[in-house]
């Protein structure tokens, strides 16, 4: 004997997990399918279709069965739909204006990106000694800090980093003229 939708989504919101289950294994694709109907785009679908399902279990609370189930799902699935709809129709007042301003954010972003790549490179042809102590430095490590931790004198420190900077500038410029 089967049980109906009804009666599985009352015991459903009495706290029964198998109950809750067999009503997600028989409903699933048809509230994916009406979620992709709603919103037009499979991706939008999947999240709004996993949205309801993670709040089903809360909200089959309020489920009395005056309706039939499918029904009532059905209700659940349209209101989430509107409910994102609104949510982001709010966002997109709120961040008009914001486009310029993230372009700009992105581009420096890629741009230090870049730099640190190129500086992770270009350390890697250095010596031993002079990537470590370059390291030391660039990571707000003091002169003094970076002799005691090397075992060497602050002045080498300072020649090892002249060094480095003077390496470096050699190599951006034989890059740049090729």
């Amino acid at each position: 004997m089967t049980v109906s939708d009804e009666d599985l989504a009352l015991a459903a919101a009495g706290g029964d997990r198998q109950a809750f289950s067999s009503l997600l294994d028989r409903h699933y694709d048809k509230l994916f399918g009406l979620a992709f109907r709603l919103t037009g785009q499979q991706a939008e679908a999947e999240d709004l279709t996993q949205d309801i399902c993670a709040a089903l279990a809360a909200k089959l609370r309020n489920y009395r069965g005056d309706a039939r189930f499918s029904t009532w799902l059905y209700r659940v699935t349209v209101n989430a739909a509107h409910d994102r709809r609104r949510r982001r129709a709010t966002y997109m007042k709120a961040s008009d204006g914001w486009g310029d301003w993230e372009v700009n954010r992105q581009a420096a972003m890629s741009e230090t990106a870049a730099q640190t790549d190129w500086l992770q490179r270009a350390m890697n042809s250095l010596s031993d000694d002079l990537r470590d102590t370059l390291a030391l430095v660039l990571d707000d490590v003091t002169h003094k800090d970076a002799a005691d931790i090397l075992g060497v004198s602050e002045g080498t420190v300072s020649w090892r980093i002249s060094e480095a900077k003077k390496r470096l500038r050699a190599l951006k410029q034989e890059e740049e003229q090729v």
